[in-house]
């Protein structure tokens, strides 16, 4: 990393590689196949970044597709919650559930983890509750905030629990991070890619452990 970062700029990605870094960390724990991370960050404090996370895999039965879903769920709920966590050293890290509720929903980015998580919630509502009468509008609340809240819990639970993770991850990131130049020219942009093979290497995606969708 450029040792003359501005200090606003590292704030700024040091959040979302937590956030990035949280989507890539609780996918591994929960046994999706993950690839590269990348970070920008521009000088006016824009940025791009995404964690590669392969969703294929063999759906055998109805159990398989809930699992499924729900594991989904909680890994798009995890960029927000990590974003969430707090920056300095804490002796334990727990979520700011009132920022993550806000990164979610669009006062700091992850407007897309959102909108997929409102499709997913109503697919899994749709299976785990197959008798739905579309004229009862108040159970199918009722019932999307069910799911909704046990997802929530259980992703508060799991990114806690690998909150040092997360947050150390998201600094090596952040570290890794250099100014682009184009034609000679310093540019406005930090990036940084950590391809799917070096995390790999490394001993604290190593010891990232397998938990279960369900607490």
């Amino acid at each position: 990393m450029m040792k003359k970062m501005p200090p606003a700029i590292r704030e700024h990605a040091l959040q979302i590689a937590n956030h990035e870094m949280g989507h890539y960390v609780v996918a591994r724990a929960l046994g999706f196949e993950t690839g590269d991370v990348t970070l920008k960050v521009t000088m006016d404090l824009r940025h791009q970044a995404g964690a590669s996370i392969t969703l294929t895999r063999s759906i055998l039965s109805i159990e398989d597709m809930k699992e499924h879903l729900e594991g989904r769920l909680i890994v798009l709920f995890a960029g927000a919650m990590s974003q969430a966590l707090p920056a300095k050293h804490s002796a334990r890290k727990l979520v700011d559930k009132s920022k993550a509720t806000a990164i979610l929903n669009g006062e700091l980015g992850a407007e897309q983890d959102y909108a997929k998580i409102r499709e997913l919630r109503h697919l899994l509502r749709n299976i785990s509750y197959p008798d739905t009468d579309p004229a009862s509008p108040e159970r199918i609340t009722a019932e999307l905030k069910e799911i909704t809240d046990r997802v929530w819990l259980r992703t508060q639970q799991i990114v806690e629990a690998l909150a040092d993770t997360i947050t150390g991850l998201g600094a090596l990131l952040v570290d890794g991070m250099t100014i682009v130049e184009q034609w000679g020219s310093p540019a406005d942009t930090y990036e940084v890619v950590l391809t799917g093979e070096m995390l790999e290497r490394l001993r604290q995606v190593q010891a990232i452990p397998s938990l279960s969708v369900w607490a």
